[in-house]
């Protein structure tokens, strides 16, 4: 996420708590950084000006005067402001219309059009229950309509076929009447991008707007463009009847300008954000959540998502189960945990949604090293034997070369693995045992903690 933009804000937000008595200096001061990490984060300079002196007049009225704890009032006011420029609430994705629901994707080249459409098909086939068809109107760039077929496939949702050869008009005709004879809920079309704006690509996507009338037309904006993605937006606003914008990139290392001015300059809600590159990693923008997030306070509602798409529930009550009922805690189940861990988008995912606080003690920590000795631990557990999972005890020396040069590590590795991994299943043995309080107790006072897989 926009981690300059975060961090100076949320080192902002420990200062604004600490105010006593918030004056008009005091106040002026705080906002001459706020404009600052805001330019810097590319935000454009009528939304800064816009969203600044919103907070100054919330700032300097009676709501932060009267306040008990003016520090956490500021704080208040900045958020809600955020959240405005952002666009309250959540605007999800409009199908109240005769099947099929036509969406068309549209968005410069680059931005990720053809990964968010199937990206989108999936959240559709997922969170809606729908039956989608997704077809390329992309006849410009080379192996577009390929890419396409590929990543419709891993979203579970069907392609309609196109060729380069023909007109993105007749592609899109074809495949509304396929969808319309084979019953589909919704139509995504994918069309085509250019490395910049001309008049002839927007004549072409005005052509296929007029004859698909499509229920949404989604502008999908690369997060990390900060001002060129606002003032593509509005050229594309100007042209095309807007009814959404998804923003791509969110996760990676961007100003975060565009999350900030894209909904404000355009007038158009932002619908979705792109949080990863994997197929499942589509969100529905909730801004306040969003907001949260850029000023350090974390997502814990997002983490608690993630949480439960990631864990095997009925795994996880398996081996609940078997603890409870005096069964070994073998090397099977840490695999398994290993394994959780992965399909959670690792740590650094996990990470990036906590406090800021949490993200400050964890800051010595290099996530990339903890990730990779995640997948090293894997790597380590599958080159044993399946007798050598179960019995952990019977891996003696020879076992322990073997296993290490299978896996392509050091003896010492082996070993390591082999001491947490005792750890964990001591740690087991006092839950099956009814110790779990006094366990949590001494966690808690830091002492006799087991050392974690990851």
């Amino acid at each position: 996420m926009a981690s300059a933009l975060s961090e100076k804000l949320s080192r902002l937000v420990k200062q604004m708590r600490g105010q006593a008595r918030i004056t008009e200096e005091n106040v002026q001061e705080m906002l001459r950084e706020v404009r600052m990490a805001l330019l810097e984060a590319d935000v454009a300079l009528p939304v800064v000006r816009d969203f600044i002196g919103r907070v100054k007049e919330k700032s300097l009225g009676q709501e932060v005067v009267g306040s008990l704890n003016p520090g956490q009032a500021l704080v208040g006011i900045v958020h809600r402001e955020l959240v405005a420029t952002m666009g309250a609430g959540v605007a999800d994705i409009n199908l109240a219309t005769q099947p099929p629901a036509v969406i068309l994707m549209a968005g410069l080249q680059g931005a990720g059009k053809t990964t968010t459409t199937a990206k989108l098909a999936k959240h559709l086939i997922e969170k809606r229950r729908k039956k989608v068809l997704t077809v390329s109107g992309d006849v410009y760039r080379p192996a577009a309509i390929e890419q396409l077929k590929t990543v419709t496939k891993q979203a579970g949702a069907e392609w309609f076929p196109s060729t380069p050869d023909q007109k993105p008009v007749d592609i899109a005709l074809a495949a509304l009447d396929y969808a319309r004879k084979q019953y589909f809920d919704v139509l995504l079309i994918d069309t085509a991008g250019r490395l910049a704006i001309d008049e002839a690509m927007m004549r072409e996507i005005k052509e296929l707007h007029a004859a698909v009338k499509p229920v949404e037309t989604l502008f999908v904006v690369d997060a990390m463009q900060g001002q060129d993605a606002v003032n593509t937006a509005k050229a594309f606003r100007e042209a095309l009847p807007l009814t959404g914008i998804v923003l791509t990139k969110l996760d990676g290392d961007s100003r975060g300008g565009a999350a900030l001015s894209v909904r404000q300059i355009t007038g158009a809600p932002i619908k979705f954000a792109g949080v990863s590159e994997k197929i499942d990693g589509l969100e529905v923008f909730d801004a306040e959540r969003h907001a949260g997030r850029i000023l350090g306070m974390g997502d814990i509602v997002a983490l608690v998502e993630q949480v439960q798409a990631g864990v095997d529930i009925e795994a996880a009550q398996k081996l609940a189960a078997k603890v409870k009922s005096g069964a070994g805690f073998d090397l099977n189940d840490f695999l398994a945990q290993l394994q959780q861990m992965k399909q959670m988008g690792g740590l650094s995912t996990l990470m990036d949604k906590m406090p800021a606080q949490v993200q400050a003690k964890a800051g010595n920590v290099d996530m990339e090293k903890a990730e990779r000795d995640i997948r090293r631990k894997e790597g380590i557990i599958c080159s044993m034997t399946a007798a050598e999972r179960r019995k952990p005890e019977i891996i003696k020396a020879t076992r322990k070369r073997r296993i290490a040069a299978g896996a392509g590590v050091q003896v010492q590795e082996v070993n390591r693995l082999l001491n947490e991994f005792e750890q964990m299943q001591t740690m087991m043995k006092k839950m099956k045992g009814g110790g779990l309080m006094k366990m949590m107790k001494r966690m808690g006072g830091g002492k006799g903690m087991p050392k974690m897989p990851f």
